[in-house]
């Protein structure tokens, strides 16, 4: 509960230094707890707990290190391929999502892997044909019991006139 309210707070004084800043022109700034944050540099919160810097930061952790680009816009009835590698060890598994739902294989849905050494795997997820029903938020997500990682991809359907 702690953290949630300090996620707000700290998002609450960004928004309020970057309206301050389209205001006045200058730079944004704001401070949080004595220290004066830039609007355009990331806000590092420490690991509180020395458990969960190790997990987190994990040699053998599960770790995405290639993925499909954020966003694809496809035509009805054309593939849509996405992307995903990760090493840690052991090899991680990858799952694929979309919106939020695993995915499984079905007739118009496949998922191809390939492992590549004791700690790497690649994964390929193609939709073909794809439909209006394939537009939404997809991710590739590698776990090992050391970490897990996500990346995510936004698709959309483009028609195409003549």
């Amino acid at each position: 509960m702690r953290c949630r309210l300090l996620c707000l707070f700290l998002l609450t004084a960004l928004m309020i230094s970057s309206t301050e800043a389209a205001k006045g022109g200058g730079r944004a700034r704001s401070r949080v707890r004595g220290r004066v944050y830039n609007q355009h540099m990331p806000i590092l919160i420490p690991h509180r707990n020395p458990a969960s810097a190790h997990y987190y930061e994990n040699k053998d952790g599960a770790k995405i290190v290639k993925a499909s680009h954020f966003e694809l816009d496809y035509m009805l009835g054309r593939k849509i391929t996405f992307f995903c590698m990760a090493t840690g060890f052991p090899r991680p598994e990858i799952t694929w999502l979309k919106d939020g739902i695993e995915l499984y294989h079905h007739k118009f849905f496949q998922v191809h892997e390939w492992p590549v050494g004791n700690d790497t795997i690649k994964s390929k997820m193609e939709i073909d044909p794809a439909t209006q029903k394939d537009a939404g938020y997809y991710e590739c997500q590698a776990d090992n019991q050391y970490a897990v990682d996500r990346r995510s991809f936004r698709t959309d359907y483009v028609m195409i006139t003549y």
